[in-house]
């Protein structure tokens, strides 16, 4: 049964990330929004929708511990293991704007992390506990993630394109397919997380190890349907702003959530995450910037992949 269920998440997977990379595209080109945008807002906001709905829920229950975990995990997985393996499928080329502004930002995402989970913003009315991130530092977070948003808005007013009256699915369709394609991804990223969890315990893996790896990845299988399908049809622009929009989305929108909802514990193996993170997409950076042509060739989704499988080694190791 347990098989049966990871099969069936899988398989809503790749069908979600279909209809959503198809149905976005289509009213991308309709009204002239370029589909960087489209990939850095509607498709990151929900392909991140997993992380945002296990995090909200730890939050509200009080069960911290796997919050922070879960969006480190998965942002580390987005860039090393899925971009990696979309790299890997076909190369994608980089637009000068997310090679200039949106890695950038999806890398501050990460730094401004860093100095909060080693307390030096924490304020003392956040909690009792000072080796967390608080409410003040959620707050902080949030501001950031609204001016993510404004900067996209205005880059989708000033970048119609030439091709907006190109062919493409109707208005209403293009939206049920939308709708549809989330629903699939969100309600079979749920079947496979639970299955792969199942597995995990059955094996023996620990807990920590679980929300890092089984959890992470599996709360960022949205994120790897979409991409792959959109890097196979040669939809690079989806394939990438996804990956980025859902990295910030996470940090700013998710954690920042979690946290204004309940302190969030951070550890000293937390703070490491954390570097593993900021390391992530400045490896991104460096990869593109290297490139004359801007692109993310085989060989550099090769190097990602390689990278996530050593950080996985390194968790199972020290986490077991």
């Amino acid at each position: 049964m347990t098989l049966f269920l990871l099969v069936a998440g899988f398989l809503l997977l790749t069908l979600g990330g279909s209809l959503l990379v198809d149905g976005a595209a289509s009213v991308a080109r309709r009204y002239g929004i370029s589909d960087i945008v489209i990939g850095l807002t509607v498709v990151a906001f929900g392909t991140s929708a997993p992380e945002l709905v296990v995090n909200v829920v730890s939050a509200i229950q009080g069960t911290t511990d796997i919050a922070i975990g879960n969006v480190l995990g998965s942002n580390i997985s987005n860039i090393l293991l899925i971009l990696g393996a979309s790299a890997l499928i076909r190369r994608l080329p980089v637009q000068e704007n997310t090679l200039r502004i949106d890695i950038p930002l999806s890398l501050l995402a990460a730094l401004v992390l860093l100095p909060m989970g080693a307390s030096f913003l924490s304020l003392p009315l956040d909690g009792p506990d000072p080796a967390a991130l608080g409410r003040i530092d959620g707050l902080i977070l949030l501001l950031f993630f609204a001016l993510f948003l404004r900067y996209t808005f205005r880059v989708a007013r000033v970048g119609a394109r030439e091709d907006a009256l190109a062919k493409g699915y109707g208005v209403p369709l293009s939206i049920l397919m939308i709708v549809a394609g989330l629903a699939s991804l969100v309600f079979g990223g749920k079947l496979l997380v639970d299955a792969a969890v199942v597995i995990a315990r059955h094996l023996g893996i620990t807990e920590r190890v679980i929300g890092l790896t089984v959890v992470a990845v599996g709360t960022s299988l949205p994120e790897m349907a979409t991409s792959m399908v959109a890097a196979y049809k040669k939809n690079a622009d989806i394939a990438v702003g996804n990956i980025v929009g859902s990295n910030i989305f996470n940090i700013l929108l998710v954690l920042g959530a979690s946290a204004v909802i309940r302190p969030l514990p951070v550890s000293s193996g937390t703070v490491v995450d954390l570097s593993m993170t900021a390391l992530c997409s400045m490896l991104l950076l460096v990869l593109v910037r290297r490139a004359d042509d801007r692109l993310i060739g085989r060989r550099d989704g090769a190097v990602l992949v390689a990278c996530y499988a050593g950080y996985v080694a390194y968790l199972f190791t020290a986490g077991n």
